[in-house]
């Protein structure tokens, strides 16, 4: 019987190549939940028994949605024995994992903290120092986001409002109005096209600059026909510069925003005109013709192609955010939960995105 070794004198940080995607990933991570520090210090109290450190659980949740780990128990047996996971969560050799319970317990308090939205700031700021972004030219877009319920789990609500008093239009009783999950009470069965069938869902929203296809903001709705252009026009004044630093006549505005027809709506593009923003919005070109808002002006405007042709940037978002990964269906409950994961994921979609271009502007030695 052959006997293997006992002890190993090899460091952990030798054991990963210098050339392995997660080394700048984890350098990034760094460099962002340093500029979380007083949050971090603000969620947890001084007293009582030491808990886990956000930054390791943040690395570890990180490391969930690169890698596609479809549950907490799953990721806690790879960080168990993955020496290279171990290292990007900074655990030792030795270190003891963490309980499965203890960690999901600690990430309610990550979620109740709202980090994920620090967190995609931090990693947006840091693709503004590296010069990575567009301050001028970007694009809005939602997605469906099946929720952690089915079709089956609706039933008719107790207390339904009456005739006339519903959310649709002239206060029609729509199925939002009469039915409801009794796994998850803000689902909504939701569908965009007709030919669709309606499924229990979330809409998330994303603000994309166009140069690079970065995500500098997003947020998750509940699912509604005018929940993207609402949000859309929230993003962008949350976001952007305030519209009075912008130029009054249309001919100078130099801000775009590029969008699919889902947004030809005269709310929304007059809501783009309010913030002085130049709307590079799809027009319907056969059926429903009148529902097309943009002035000759508008429908001239020589960067109009280019944004339509960086708008479809952000469906490698979704793809990315939904292929076998959390938002593929989302394991959380309620808006809040749901919310959080969409940001989280659009934040470990920018880490990586990132990582190439960097390695794209480094010279070939």
């Amino acid at each position: 019987m052959v006997q293997s070794a006992m002890f190993s004198y090899l460091p952990l940080e030798l054991r990963i190549p210098e050339d392995h995607p997660l080394r700048s990933i984890r350098t990034l991570v760094n460099e962002a939940l340093a500029e979380l520090e007083p949050q971090f210090h603000a969620m947890y109290s001084h007293t009582g028994r030491p808990s886990i450190a956000p930054e390791k659980l943040l690395r570890a949740l990180l490391l969930q949605v690169l890698y596609s780990v479809p549950s907490e128990s799953k990721l806690m047996e790879q960080v168990n024995f993955n020496l290279l996971w171990r290292w990007f969560v900074g655990l030792e050799m030795d270190d003891a994992v963490w309980d499965k319970s203890v960690f999901t317990k600690n990430r309610d308090r990550l979620i109740a903290a709202g980090i994920s939205q620090h967190l995609l700031s931090a990693v947006v700021e840091q693709a503004k120092k590296l010069k990575l972004l567009s301050e001028e030219h970007f694009t809005v877009d939602g997605t469906q986001i099946q929720a952690w319920a089915s079709s089956r789990s609706f039933h008719p609500k107790d207390d339904p409002p009456a005739p006339g008093e519903g959310s649709g239009s002239g206060g029609k009783l729509l199925l939002r109005d009469t039915h409801v999950s009794t796994t998850d009470p803000e689902a909504r069965l939701y569908k965009k096209a007709t030919a669709d069938k309606a499924e229990p869902c979330y809409l998330g929203h994303v603000l994309m600059e166009n140069r690079n296809g970065l995500v500098v903001a997003g947020e998750a709705s509940l699912a509604a026909t005018d929940a993207e252009r609402a949000v859309s026009l929230k993003l962008l004044e949350r976001t952007l510069p305030k519209a009075e630093t912008r130029p009054e006549d249309p001919a100078q505005w130099m801000t775009t925003l590029g969008a699919d027809t889902q947004y030809q709506s005269s709310d929304f593009i007059e809501g783009l005109r309010e913030q002085r923003i130049a709307p590079h919005v799809s027009e319907y070109v056969k059926g429903n013709l009148g529902k097309n808002q943009l002035t000759v002006l508008e429908r001239a405007d020589q960067r109009f192609p280019t944004s339509q042709k960086k708008r479809k940037l952000v469906e490698r978002i979704f793809g990315w955010s939904k292929q076998d990964r959390m938002l593929g269906q989302v394991k959380q409950r309620g808006l809040k939960n749901v919310d959080w994961v969409f940001r989280f994921t659009l934040a470990a979609y920018n880490l990586t995105r990132m990582r190439r271009l960097i390695q794209l502007e480094q010279p070939q030695g």
